[in-house]
């Protein structure tokens, strides 16, 4: 008799094993989720399709113990770090992936991200002012009366979407990565010391505040060098002084031949400039 109700025991346990993890099937792939754990100087959190979770326990604590195991095991991971810059408005996202092979790549605005799927889908996001591209991070600039503590999960899930698309960063590789200070063979001299100088000792020191500089010529009868600030750089409060008494000095001092550094914006931050004028 105690054989036979062992036996009857294990015939009940193994329907009630069969009933849960037939439960436990049709959770998953009627809500599929997929989860990103965020490193953030500000706010980690979870993130899934369907919302977003507080914390850690909040989000184990409303599944059943059976079905956590089963998601942790199927869940993919991705950590993306945080880091501010001397632009109060610029923040700086690390994928933990390289991002530009060579160069840098900046969209002062929705109309020029039309290239990029990445770029294209931040700008979407509410509150987004510019998107900058650099060797292994994106730096966002947002506009004054949006807040950090909104945007951070809405771009953090663009960055998590766009890499598990498997989308190209550009659509159109030609234009991938400006070549300002690419050397050519019409290029004086003076010229092509100024683009060794922007390239090698200037655009890495920009590029770690998350921002970047572009050429855009050089007048050699007034010795006047054009930059435009790209990126956190632009629109920054410190921006001018980076551009006086940093590049401007250097190349001064290396190269005698240069007399001053100007700022030459583009249409947008023409625009933007200009509407900061009128308010």
């Amino acid at each position: 008799m105690r054989g036979f109700g062992r036996l009857i025991s294990r015939a009940l346990l193994n329907q009630k094993t069969l009933e849960l993890c037939r439960e436990i099937n049709t959770t998953c792939r009627s809500a599929p989720c997929r989860f990103i754990h965020v490193s953030s100087s500000t706010a980690p959190f979870l993130h899934s399709r369907r919302g977003g979770f507080s914390d850690f326990k909040t989000l184990k604590s409303s599944l059943h113990p059976e079905k956590w195991i089963l998601l942790t095991a199927q869940r993919r991971t991705m950590s993306i770090q945080t880091q501010s810059t001397p632009n109060p408005s610029s923040l700086m996202f690390y994928p933990g992936k390289p991002v530009m092979d060579v160069g840098s790549a900046d969209f002062p605005n929705a109309r020029s991200a039309i290239n990029s799927p990445l770029a294209k889908a931040i700008y979407e996001i509410d509150g987004i002012n510019r998107v900058f591209f650099g060797s292994d991070f994106f730096t966002i600039t947002k506009s004054d009366d949006a807040s950090w503590k909104f945007l951070e999960p809405e771009i953090f899930a663009a960055i998590m979407d766009f890499y598990s698309s498997g989308e190209p960063l550009f659509l159109d590789s030609k234009t991938a990565a400006a070549k300002d200070t690419a050397i050519s063979e019409d290029d004086s001299d003076i010229v092509a010391m100024i683009k060794e100088l922007l390239e090698t000792r200037i655009r890495p020191a920009v590029q770690d505040d998350g921002g970047d500089i572009e050429y855009r010529g050089f007048d050699e009868e007034t010795g006047i060098v054009k930059l435009t600030m790209q990126g956190a750089c632009s629109g920054c409060p410190s921006s001018s002084v980076t551009l006086k008494s940093g590049i401007e000095n250097m190349l001064m001092h290396y190269i005698p031949e240069v007399k001053a550094v100007e700022q030459e914006l583009d249409a947008g931050d023409e625009d933007a400039a200009l509407a900061s004028q009128i308010e």
